[in-house]
């Protein structure tokens, strides 16, 4: 049997190859830097221009991970592709999310390294090398950009509130998870690729915080080296961080604190029928007081209030993957009604069979409410935001 390098000596036909035919082939990656992209046309060609700039000496290939952008996103990284072997383009319909977008395009790398960073030019390319020639030293697992150490700042790149928030989401990971990273938000990072592979199946494909899953999944095991960075101002474009992400956030860090027992999706989902909770009252005394309704219909409208709220926070947040659009967020928001309805009954039946003695009234609320909770997120995902 003829060994590899005989094979690669050999032509589609089993002839021998011509002279110089292997040096010619395109050498494999050692790096794969995944770009997660969403309304990046504009910056993709720029990115990647400057990555050539950087990683000169470096077998390195780029993995543009796509949410099906409507500004044309994936065309403007194909039409690099066609010219440039360097790049890959992944495509993702029906299926949202930076974190998401992070896994899938580290599971498609077969280099050694892969990096993961924003394409919207705020993350520093010119670290890069620094953080490749860490992780080929062998005393490293994963190397973090951040803006927390010595010589890291964020720049012009956050605004003063959004500054303040990353602190305060900085110490909470801190506190909760123990996790030692200086910034564990950061979303511009380097790791050894079957790192990646390991922890993979245990990571949420929600949310925006890869990093932080990562290094809270792993429990203190990775050997962990933060350089400093700059955090640039976005050039084109616009954020794709919102409000709703705080929630999102929360989301995940409660997940991990509870040890995964707990889906990110339904803690989402907790979260979101807790503000429905405060809807609904602000509702209801609306009702009473400018109103003048009666109790029992305003009650009545107050719900119907809360569930609309609750219906499109969980279409942009919990369900952003599956997000409804269209006439379908009509239909979604009926077939809410309709299981939040049955939850409802479902919460009143419970508690009812529970309540025997005014003593138990707490515990047969509770548990009224948890398996009210249950039906509407079970009946929800499979109805509402039912995969396509």
């Amino acid at each position: 049997m003829e060994s590899a390098a005989e094979l690669r000596k050999l032509d589609g036909a089993g002839n021998a190859a011509p002279e110089g035919f292997a040096d010619a082939m395109p050498r494999a990656a050692e790096l794969s830097i995944v770009l997660p992209t969403f309304n990046e046309a504009q910056n993709v060609p720029i990115l990647i221009e400057l990555l050539h700039e950087t990683l000169d000496g470096i077998d390195w290939e780029a993995i543009v991970v796509d949410d099906n952008s409507p500004d044309g996103t994936t065309e403007a990284a194909r039409a690099l592709a066609r010219q440039d072997p360097r790049v890959r383009v992944i495509r993702r319909i029906g299926r949202r999310g930076l974190s998401g977008a992070c896994i899938e395009g580290m599971l498609a790398s077969s280099a050694d390294y892969v990096a993961v960073m924003d394409a919207d030019l705020q993350h520093d390319e010119a670290l890069l090398p620094e953080m490749f020639a860490e992780l080929k030293r062998g005393e490293t697992d994963l190397v973090v950009a951040s803006r927390k150490v010595e010589g890291g700042t964020i720049g012009e790149g956050l605004s003063r509130f959004r500054a303040w928030g990353s602190n305060i989401a900085n110490s909470l990971a801190q506190k909760l998870l123990n996790v030692s990273l200086s910034d564990p938000m950061s979303g511009f990072f380097m790791i050894r690729r079957e790192k990646a592979e390991e922890i993979a199946p245990r990571l949420s494909a929600q949310g925006f915080k890869i990093l932080l899953d990562i290094v809270s999944s792993f429990g203190g095991r990775l050997r962990i080296k933060e350089l400093p960075f700059t955090f640039r101002e976005r050039q084109h474009g616009e954020s794709k961080l919102d409000t709703l992400v705080t929630l999102d956030y929360f989301g995940l860090l409660l997940a991990k604190y509870f040890g995964n027992a707990i889906s990110v999706r339904f803690l989402m989902f907790g979260l979101v029928g807790a503000s429905g909770l405060v809807v609904h009252l602000i509702a209801l005394r609306m009702f009473l007081v400018v109103g003048d309704y009666g109790f029992n219909l305003a009650q009545t409208a107050a719900s119907f209030v809360a569930m609309t709220s609750n219906f499109f926070l969980n279409n942009q947040l919990t369900y952003r993957d599956r997000r409804l659009t269209g006439i379908k967020v009509i239909q979604g928001l009926l077939t809410f009604y309709a299981v939040c309805s049955v939850g409802v009954l479902a919460n009143v039946g419970v508690a009812g069979l529970i309540y025997q003695d005014p003593a138990y009234w707490l515990f047969a609320g509770t548990a009224g409410a948890i398996m009210g909770a249950v039906w509407n997120y079970a009946a929800s995902s499979a109805l509402t935001w039912r995969r396509s």
